[in-house]
């Protein structure tokens, strides 16, 4: 299975980046909490996973069209928990105690594709109840942070925050796209961490398999969503409402089961 890859920015601030509010002090400080990712819904019909040499790549087939997906790196920036007690944007800087940050620093995330999750790492959070995570998905700039990440990454691509390969009924393709935008995703049930001082674990997951399809469920050929291309706003529109958070004990990627 692939590893999940860090930049050098994220590195530099996953230690000691959960914030603390004097002013409004928590039950507990220090409960640890892992931070994982996923890249598929368990039991999706229509998906498979094949482990060979190569790593783990992703089958999905509608009708007479088969799409394999062997990459998918995402750079991720500014990962923050929202207490329930707040309606504060955690982006802003001026409300930043109101929120709990995993990573300030742009990371690359090589988004697994077979069953399961891959932890990117473990830090303190206060302990208390959370309702919402907020993450970026990051097209790298120029200001120290990117530049930071650039250096560690350097066969990134310019203007890119998303690289898929793979091939199309056969045919190899690679897809890129420039978006940059703010997400947010709710927790259903909220996350409740407490002060017991056991660790929680947060999945992140990306629904993959849904990223090159129409609503009708048709597959595209990702050939035709990159920049200029037919199919670039539905896939965009795809990928934005792919991401889902919820606590995941048991480390599957299913949040059905705790």
């Amino acid at each position: 299975m692939r590893r999940m890859q860090l930049g050098a920015a994220a590195l530099l601030v996953s230690a000691g980046v959960a914030c603390s509010d004097s002013t409004n002090p928590q039950v507990g400080k220090g409960q640890n909490v892992s931070l994982s990712f996923a890249g598929r819904v368990p039991g999706a019909a229509g998906v498979q996973s094949v482990t060979d040499l190569a790593g783990d790549s992703m089958i999905v087939t509608s009708g007479a069209n088969t799409l394999v997906i062997t990459n998918v790196e995402v750079v991720l920036r500014k990962i923050e928990l929202k207490r329930q007690t707040t309606a504060v944007d955690c982006d802003s800087t001026a409300n930043e105690d109101a929120c709990e940050e995993f990573t300030l620093g742009a990371m690359l995330v090589n988004v697994p594709l077979a069953a399961g999750v891959t932890t990117a790492f473990t830090i303190p959070i206060d302990s208390g109840t959370y309702t919402k995570a907020e993450f970026k998905i990051h097209k790298p700039g120029n200001d120290s942070v990117d530049l930071a990440f650039k250096a560690a990454n350097p066969t990134w691509p310019a203007n890119v925050s998303i690289r898929v390969t793979g091939r199309y009924n056969g045919v190899a393709f690679t897809y890129t796209t420039p978006l940059n935008v703010d997400q947010e995703t709710t927790f259903n049930p909220a996350l409740v961490i407490d002060a017991s001082g056991s660790t929680t674990n947060l999945t992140l997951r990306v629904d993959v398999a849904t990223w090159f399809k129409t609503t009708a469920g048709a597959l595209i050929d990702p050939a035709t969503a990159n920049t200029g291309g037919a199919n670039e706003s539905v896939v965009k529109d795809n990928i934005k409402n792919s991401f889902k958070a919820f606590e995941d004990h048991d480390h599957d990627g299913n949040e059905t089961n705790g």
